[in-house]
């Protein structure tokens, strides 16, 4: 059971994954993030991270996929507007996509991973928040001002201005 569960999981985190980077709608584009969201959460779930995935759920899923959609809808993007590929975009998405694979292979023909035995590693809520509220503290910070600035360059970029010529 556990193994259909494992794989319709990885299903679900590819083929979101997959839909949204061929998608040429970008509030689909929003949603199969959403769902390739859903299935590294229970890919999570899973592996006895509960808390982990619940947090994905509610950090990513709630606030980061909503403001994506919030964004999407200021700016108001047709499929219809976007300009085809230049020759240059192809060779670096085919470059990039390589060294991917590579990446990939490679750590799959690793003999041994490296035993990962942290002091505050584990599923406990305490060591999540320790680390969290320590070690990790500046790095949340920053990303959340970053999400608040990108929010509000996207308000202000959206915000229509008249015209000084249509004034005369």
């Amino acid at each position: 059971m556990s193994h259909l569960l494992f794989y319709t999981f990885t299903f679900l985190t590819l083929g979101g994954a997959v839909l949204v980077v061929v998608n040429k709608n970008a509030v689909n584009a929003a949603m199969f993030l959403l769902v390739s969201l859903v299935g590294v959460a229970g890919l999570f779930v899973l592996l006895d991270a509960a808390l982990l995935a619940f947090v994905l759920l509610l950090v990513y899923a709630g606030a980061v996929v909503a403001l994506f959609l919030f964004i999407i809808m200021l700016l108001d993007t047709t499929p219809d507007a976007l300009k085809p590929f230049k020759k240059s975009t192809i060779a670096a998405a085919t470059l990039g996509g390589a060294l991917l694979v590579v990446g990939v292979l490679s750590l799959y023909h690793r003999a041994e991973f490296p035993a990962a035995a942290a002091p505050g590693a584990g599923p406990s809520l305490k060591a999540y928040a320790e680390q969290l509220f320590t070690t990790y503290l500046l790095p949340v910070q920053v990303v959340g001002f970053m999400l608040l600035v990108a929010m509000l360059g996207v308000i202000v970029l959206s915000k229509k201005f008249a015209d000084p010529e249509d004034a005369k």
